[in-house]
């Protein structure tokens, strides 16, 4: 006879989320639009039951939801909500929702932290903030801005074309453009060689990562920081709130928090940088930043600051932005987030979770007689909390290995 229970989720999925709430409450979140706290609360099955683990992640995505099904997750901590909205349905039909059914189906449950993690004292803020006031063991970088090639005229063939081009096709080499046929440049087969999309590397390079971050000392160069959008009321939690504002004691070049940026969140290969059109990357130096995790439109768009570092600014807040005579770091929206897990979250939640753990064991077992099952999963102290190596941001970096262009496709016709 079975013992599964359609009530209950396991014990273990109880300690998680008062865990999370301990570190994060949800008090903290942005309710205008976010949805935080446990999304999904699978059932507990004692004779089925998951591993005593935790899977962390940014997006929930399929093959996050693989990945903790094949390793026996009991939870996943996805810091963005796979729900934002009310549904009318759940099918398998939609992708997120099949996701969502799966992991049901096994026993995993999800927890969504988001903007409590945001707003939180120590939080996704303060680390983005500490690396941005770091500073690198070696000097730091006297970056130049690499000379623009002069642009030349290029001559067309007069009997196919009366007027000329001003500047040359870059993606036709030279000697090729110039007596050429119209309908044969038109045909061009580009043969440059790009490299694979590049991320920032977060993904179970634990010692890789820790030497390169080593390199960096957080919150060591002397400023004062505020909260941009205080969040009062929260017991415990004070500073708390959306974004943060730096002060730096002393200008800092733009080239050295880039560099740290660089550093801190994973060594990308590149990342968006935008300046007013009159300035050069080098002759940049700030003394006010204002950070945002994620998408920082709403939460930076009345802040006066030197430099606007967050996830993603469209294009209008960033031209404004730099209209102003501010300047613009972006990562793209989730590599300002992915890195506190594996830097953070991991720890801390580790923690607090031995400590949740052993008192929810206690008060499970002194709330009476269990099923079948229950007695093993009490006895069981192991606490596991890992980092996705799935997750990742949509967007990735492809990198242009060659200059070489091309010659017309054989057998072009005019």
């Amino acid at each position: 006879m079975s013992t599964y229970t359609t009530d209950k989720a396991s014990p273990f999925t109880r300690a998680v989320v008062s865990s999370m709430r301990k570190l994060y409450p949800e008090a903290l979140a942005d309710k205008s639009f976010d949805n935080t706290g446990l999304l999904l609360e699978a059932p507990f099955d004692p004779i089925r039951r998951q591993m005593n683990s935790v899977l962390l992640t940014v997006d929930l995505t399929k093959a996050v939801a693989d990945e903790a099904i094949e390793n026996n997750h009991c939870v996943v901590v996805a810091y963005h909500p796979i729900i934002f909205r009310g549904l009318k349905s759940l099918t398998l039909a939609d992708s997120q929702q099949q996701s969502l059914l799966r992991l049901a189906l096994e026993g995993i449950s999800v927890y969504s932290p988001h903007t409590a993690v945001d707003a939180a004292p120590g939080g996704l803020g303060d680390w983005l903030a500490d690396i941005l006031t770091g500073t690198l063991s070696e000097p730091e970088p006297a970056t130049r801005t690499a000379q623009q090639p002069e642009a030349t005229a290029s001559v067309t063939d007069s009997s196919d074309d009366q007027t000329s081009n001003p500047v040359e096709d870059p993606f036709v080499e030279k000697d090729v453009q110039k007596n050429t046929p119209k309908q044969e440049l038109q045909r061009m087969s580009l043969a440059r060689s790009y490299s694979r999309p590049t991320y920032p590397n977060h993904k179970g390079k634990e010692k890789e990562q820790e030497k390169e971050q080593s390199d960096l000392t957080p919150s060591s160069a002397s400023h004062k920081r505020t909260v941009i959008h205080p969040v009062t009321g929260v017991e415990g939690f004070s500073n708390a709130g959306m974004g943060r504002l730096v002060t730096f004691t002393h200008p800092q070049p733009l080239t050295h928090l880039i560099e740290r940026i660089a550093r801190g969140v994973g060594s990308p290969k590149g990342f968006p940088v935008a300046i007013p059109q009159s300035r050069q990357v080098e002759d940049i130096h700030i003394t006010t930043a204002a950070i945002c995790a994620g998408s920082g439109g709403d939460v930076l768009k009345a802040v006066t600051a030197d430099l606007l570092f967050t996830g993603e600014l469209s294009h209008h807040e960033a031209l404004a932005a730099t209209e102003r005579g501010a300047s613009v770091i972006t990562l793209f929206h989730s590599n300002t987030e992915r890195g506190f897990l594996h830097s953070v979250m991991k720890e801390k939640l580790s923690k607090v979770l031995r400590e949740e753990w052993e008192r929810v064991r206690t008060e499970v077992k002194d709330e009476g007689v269990h099923g079948e099952g229950w007695e093993e999963a009490l006895e069981d102290e192991g606490v596991l909390v890992e980092v996705s190596e799935r997750d990742r941001d949509p967007f990735g970096i492809v990198i242009l290995q060659s200059e070489q262009v091309g010659r017309p496709i054989t057998g072009a016709k005019g």
